[in-house]
């Protein structure tokens, strides 16, 4: 009897830590696939994307809840809090409107100059933007952490067989990242808007000389991964208190997804950030914290020295 409750408790910690993981990994999926699809498609390395996280989260935050301020510019100008206190459904359905708006904004003004240039300048375009939105927030806001209320609706555990109880809001995430990324490979995959994406991407000159303009597709992808990031920050901004860095933080392991999924290819990206985000979580609880980071870069080096492709990519990925 005494091997059976060991084994039940061993399960449990199991289910548990993939539970955990699978949230995390939902949040460098969240990241990652909008990543894949903008660098897959227009070959353009974002490195604002951690910044449209970082946008996502405060802008969230902002149309959730009425938030003190205790630093920061506002608050030296008399402003004691800032916040319309909407809740969290309505900051789901606005924040991806205005940050898939400013991503077309980003590709209309910024990204689409740089196309056509190394990678090295749109690297440095793009984190310079990064560091601009990340400074700009702090200056206004201050650098102090916020917390983000989760739902009421979703707040509290919950009971779960063998698990027992276990955060609502976790499994929430989990079920949101899974019906966005469903719902962008449908689009990408089975309609006429992602065949003309794919074509483009594989042979761009032959769909022009068909008579066709990949310019408004570019943009609406563009926007669309712009989206996914600004929902990753609301989703994930329950998780962990808000504060200018944290897009910054977030954009290496959603590099890190990418490369390892293969880029362009959005079920590389949830294999690749689930993996991730369990083996975080299994060095986490088990005791190796401090090696939950280099963890994840490890694993990185393994995979790609194996398939320098990443796990679903193919030779095409990497030319």
């Amino acid at each position: 009897m005494q091997w059976g409750d060991s084994g039940v408790t061993l399960l449990a910690d199991i289910l548990t830590i993939l539970l955990n993981g699978l949230q995390q990994g939902a949040i460098y999926v969240l990241l990652a696939v909008g990543l894949s699809i903008i660098l897959g498609t227009l070959k353009f390395v974002n490195f604002a994307h951690g910044a449209l996280y970082l946008v996502g989260a405060y802008l969230g935050l902002f149309i959730t809840a009425q938030v003190p301020l205790n630093d920061g510019q506002l608050a030296e100008w008399g402003i004691q809090s800032y916040g319309i206190g909407l809740g969290f459904i309505a900051a789901l359905v606005i924040v991806p409107i205005v940050v898939f708006i400013i991503g077309l904004l980003m590709e209309r003004f910024i990204a689409q100059a740089f196309y056509d240039r190394p990678d090295t300048d749109q690297i440095l375009v793009t984190f310079g933007l990064a560091i601009i939105v990340q400074e700009l927030l702090r200056a206004m806001l201050g650098g102090n952490s916020q917390p983000f209320p989760q739902p009421s609706w979703a707040s509290g555990p919950i009971a779960l067989p063998v698990v027992g109880n276990f955060p609502r809001w976790r499994l929430g995430v989990i079920a949101i990242t899974a019906v966005l990324v469903l719902g962008v490979y449908a689009l990408v995959e089975y309609t006429d808007f992602g065949l003309i994406v794919q074509a483009g991407t594989l042979d761009g000159e032959m769909v022009r000389l068909l008579g066709i303009k990949l310019s408004r597709p570019y943009l609406v992808v563009f926007g669309i991964g712009a989206a996914l990031a600004g929902v990753a920050g609301v989703v994930g901004g329950p998780l962990a208190n808000v504060n200018p860095n944290i897009g910054t933080e977030q954009l290496v392991p959603a590099f890190l997804t990418v490369v390892i999924g293969g880029v362009g290819k959005i079920e590389g990206a949830v294999v690749a950030g689930l993996m991730l985000g369990t083996l975080q979580v299994l060095l986490i609880q088990t005791g190796y914290a401090a090696w939950s980071q280099v963890g994840i870069y490890a694993l990185a080096a393994i995979i790609l020295l194996v398939r320098p492709q990443g796990l679903l990519g193919s030779e095409v990925d990497v030319s």
